[in-house]
């Protein structure tokens, strides 16, 4: 349905502004920035955060937005805080806070033949992140979705070795127009770091670099036309992260841990930084959630259960689904066959294969 823009905007403008006049810290104009409204209702804008501004802040101002009669659809750009300069002003060059890189403004055009971008992560090392990566992916492209994966993961590029993939990506076009050839296996597109490494290399770099690798595999790999990209984070919160998400619009992204207190209050950690980066989560997987005995079948719960659904309730998040500790999927990470394929009658690949339902479910009722 068509509306008149320019009337739309202003309301935008007023709405928008109302929140930023609540929060203080500067004028409203130099803090939401290039907003645009289209005929259709759809808003576009920037948002500079300052690092005194209340972590619900870009909440606010989306369903300011979203509220506005008229407004079909919101998209939030988002800018990290400025660090600060040696007498406490904003200097840097709008560099983040320290320890960090740079990230640069979301830019359009990069892999624009991508539907959705969905991140896998994790608080902390592990869990079973890569292993979920995999099989998630695997699952989509089973359900007949063009599907790519991303490893992100730069110091420990795992899914190479999930996949049973030990070739290197070909360069491919006319030379100064050169770009990667991804890999594929099980209908999966790959690309990973682990692919231009010898076996026992070490990827020892400092975070620009990080981000200067990540770029080049979204900008100069020849991914084709996606329905799916899937991308395996690293753990943590760390330049990975922040590069990922202000370089390109994630979808959304989905949180693994297991059971465990020391493992679910990291990822409660993962979720805020995601959060304070406008990035949605999708929800939560609980991995390692229950060991059945083959003899007695008694279930034992060896890291605790329920973490991690407990965590999805208290945030008020999805709980997308909880994967039994199956030997089978040990088995097939190790022997390069995900565990959707080499053992779909198992228990854990029944749970792999429901979440990716709920996962490409949640990120297509975002289109909505």
């Amino acid at each position: 349905m068509a509306h008149d823009s320019e009337a739309l905007q202003q309301a935008v403008a007023a709405a928008l502004m109302s929140v930023t006049d609540r929060a203080g810290g500067g004028p409203g104009e130099e803090r939401v920035r290039d907003l645009t409204v289209s005929d259709e209702g759809r808003v576009k804008f920037s948002v500079q955060l300052r690092p005194d501004d209340p972590g619900g802040l870009v909440k606010e101002l989306r369903a300011a937005a979203e509220a506005v009669d008229g407004v079909e659809a919101v998209k939030v750009n988002v800018q990290l805080p400025r660090s600060p300069g040696p007498s406490g002003g904003s200097g840097g060059g709008g560099g983040l806070k320290p320890g960090s890189v740079p990230a640069p403004t979301p830019r359009p055009g990069i892999l624009a033949d991508t539907k959705h971008v969905v991140a896998v992560s994790s608080g902390k090392g592990g869990v079973g992140k890569s292993m979920v990566s995999t099989n998630l992916a695997v699952a989509l492209a089973k359900q007949g979705l063009k599907v790519g994966l991303l490893d992100a993961d730069i110091y420990g590029p795992n899914i190479p070795l999930m996949f049973g993939e030990t070739r290197r990506p070909q360069v491919i076009g006319a030379k100064g127009q050169e770009r990667i050839a991804p890999l594929e296996q099980h209908g999966v597109r790959l690309m990973s770091l682990g692919f231009l490494l010898e076996k026992e290399q070490p990827a020892i770099m400092r975070g620009p670099l990080i981000a200067g690798i990540l770029k080049q595999f979204l900008e100069q790999v020849e991914w084709g036309s996606l329905d799916v990209m899937v991308v395996d984070m690293p753990p943590g919160t760390g330049d990975a992260q922040l590069s990922l998400v202000q370089t390109i619009d994630l979808d959304g992204a989905v949180m693994v841990t297991t059971p465990q207190e020391v493992a679910t209050g990291d990822v409660r950690r993962g979720i805020k930084m995601f959060e304070r980066v406008n990035t949605r989560v999708l929800g939560i997987v609980e991995n390692m959630a229950g060991f059945t005995c083959p003899s007695c079948n008694d279930v034992f719960d060896l890291f605790g259960r329920g973490g991690g659904e407990a965590l999805a309730e208290e945030l008020g998040l999805g709980f997308l689904g909880r994967i039994p500790i199956d030997p089978s999927v040990r088995e097939a990470g190790d022997q390069g066959r995900p565990t959707v394929v080499s053992a779909p009658d198992s228990p854990a690949a029944y749970a792999l294969m429901e979440i990716s339902r709920r996962v490409i479910g949640a990120v297509r009722d975002g289109d909505e």
